[in-house]
């Protein structure tokens, strides 16, 4: 069996908070900048949390320092949990609790998250569904606002847990952006790309991921998660 890293994404690729997220953000920015609008000019998708703080505050104006970006993510975080607790549209995409399941049950695999969330924030969206707990590590947006920074961390505590150094361990990065598949490719990693987020199969398959499909309940993406199963 050989040792394997998986690192799954969050938005639009586990769950979808309906627009929790920004509108979170949106509230922080009104909140601390007097702006609500600071983020309106552009998409969220494939971003970490510390670079969509720095362009929001760059685009009204205002500071933008480590100071400036913790103020506004602080007043994400709170805004964050009642969004997420009053949103209509979450949901948690098909197919993710089978893999978790599987995975779970293995082993020489690692099972972690590769997010842009800060941390506190990812496990603010994914305690709704109860998915935080089934991830035991990660690489965050708070440990570094390059996406693919942040893999590689999640990547080298992946292998720690095998007891195993990074280059001897498989990484597969689980994302539904054409930035996840980027980082992963900046990284030496394959890519499972899921057309579950704004993405369609060719956008993602352009990008060049390792393997596309509509979701994890598709024909193939079992079996390129867990070749050896």
């Amino acid at each position: 069996m050989h040792p394997t890293v998986l690192l799954f994404d969050i938005d639009g690729t586990l769950i979808d908070t309906g627009g929790a997220g920004r509108r979170s953000m949106d509230r922080a920015f009104e909140r601390i900048a007097g702006r609500a609008d600071a983020c309106a000019h552009f998409s969220f998708d494939g971003m970490t949390d510390r670079a969509i703080v720095r362009r929001g505050l760059d685009a009204v104006g205002a500071s933008v320092d480590d100071t400036a970006i913790d103020r506004v993510l602080a007043a994400y975080l709170e805004a964050l949990v009642a969004e997420v607790a009053a949103s209509t549209g979450y949901i948690t995409h098909p197919g993710i609790n089978h893999v978790l399941d599987h995975a779970a049950d293995r082993p020489h695999i690692a099972l972690g998250l590769g997010t842009g969330n800060v941390r506190d924030g990812a496990r603010i969206k994914l305690d709704r569904a109860s998915l935080f707990e089934r991830f035991s590590f990660g690489g965050f947006g708070c440990d570094h606002e390059d996406r693919a920074a942040l893999l590689d961390a999640g990547a080298r505590r992946g292998a720690e847990r095998l007891g195993k150094d990074r280059d001897d361990c498989r990484v597969v990065i689980i994302g539904d952006t054409p930035k996840d598949i980027a980082a992963a490719r900046a990284i030496g990693a394959e890519s499972l790309a899921v057309a579950t987020g704004r993405f369609v199969p060719e956008a993602l398959r352009e990008a060049g991921a390792t393997f596309v499909c509509d979701n994890l309940l598709s024909p193939g993406a079992f079996a390129m998660l867990f070749p050896d199963a």
